[in-house]
C-alpha cells in the first residue's frame, strides 16, 4: 500500500482539523512504517467479531465499510489535538483508507469510469459520519450517538435495532486512545480495547 501525505490546511467547518483526501495518493510518504503498524491495528479493531456477533453490526461489505469508517473517526478525533507528527500520521491513515476503498471497489468489477464517482460518495458519507459522530461523543450523548449509528448502519430498517451497545464501545474506544501518550500516537503503537 501506498499512501501519500495530505499539506495541512484544507479545513471543513464542521471539523476543523480535518483535510482533503483526493489527489493525494502515489506522494513519497516518510512515515511508511509507522502508518502501516498503525492502520494494521486499526483495520484488525473494525474486524473484531465480537462487533458484528454482539453489537448489531451487519457482517456485510457496507457493515465493514461502516466499522472502519467508525474506527477511523476514533483515530482522527485522538489526533486532532496531537502534534503535528500525529496529525499527519492520522491524515495518512485515513489516505490509506481511502485508497484500499479505492482497490476494493475496483476489485468488485466497477469500471474505472465509475469508481471516482463512487469514491466520491463514499467520501461524503465517511465525513458525513465524522461530523454526526462527533457531535454526539462531544456532548457525551450515548442516545444520540446510537441513534446516529443506526440511521448509518441500519437505513432501511424497519425493526428497532438496539445500537448502544456499539455506541458505548465507541466511548470506551474514545478514552481508551485519549489515554495513550503522544509518544504512542507517534510511532503508530495506539490500540483499541476488546468488545467488553
Amino acid at each position: 500500500m501506498q499512501q501519500g501525505r495530505t499539506p495541512l490546511g484544507v479545513k471543513n467547518e464542521a471539523f476543523p482539523e480535518k483535510t482533503m483526501i483526493f489527489g493525494l495518493f502515489g506522494k513519497k510518504n516518510n512515515n511508511q512504517a509507522i502508518v502501516d503498524r498503525q492502520y494494521q491495528a486499526l483495520t484488525s479493531a473494525a474486524r473484531m467479531p465480537e462487533l458484528y456477533e454482539r453489537l448489531n453490526v451487519p457482517d456485510t461489505v457496507m457493515g465493514r465499510f461502516e466499522m472502519l469508517s467508525a474506527v477511523m473517526i476514533l483515530f482522527f478525533r485522538r489526533t486532532r489535538t496531537s502534534e503535528t507528527s500525529g496529525q499527519e500520521i492520522a491524515q495518512e491513515i485515513v489516505d490509506a483508507f481511502f485508497q484500499d476503498i479505492d482497490y476494493s471497489i475496483r476489485e468488485l468489477g466497477i469500471g474505472d469510469n465509475s469508481v471516482p464517482k463512487r469514491m466520491k460518495k463514499l467520501a461524503g458519507m465517511f465525513y458525513g459520519r465524522l461530523e454526526a459522530y462527533s457531535k454526539a461523543m462531544d456532548t457525551r450523548d450515548a442516545e444520540g450517538l446510537a441513534a446516529a449509528l443506526v440511521r448509518n448502519i441500519h437505513p432501511k430498517t424497519t425493526e428497532p435495532v438496539d445500537m448502544r451497545g456499539l455506541a458505548g464501545w465507541m466511548f470506551e474506544a474514545e478514552d481508551h486512545l485519549l489515554s495513550q501518550s503522544e509518544d504512542v500516537i507517534a510511532t503508530g503503537s495506539a490500540t483499541l480495547p476488546k468488545v467488553a
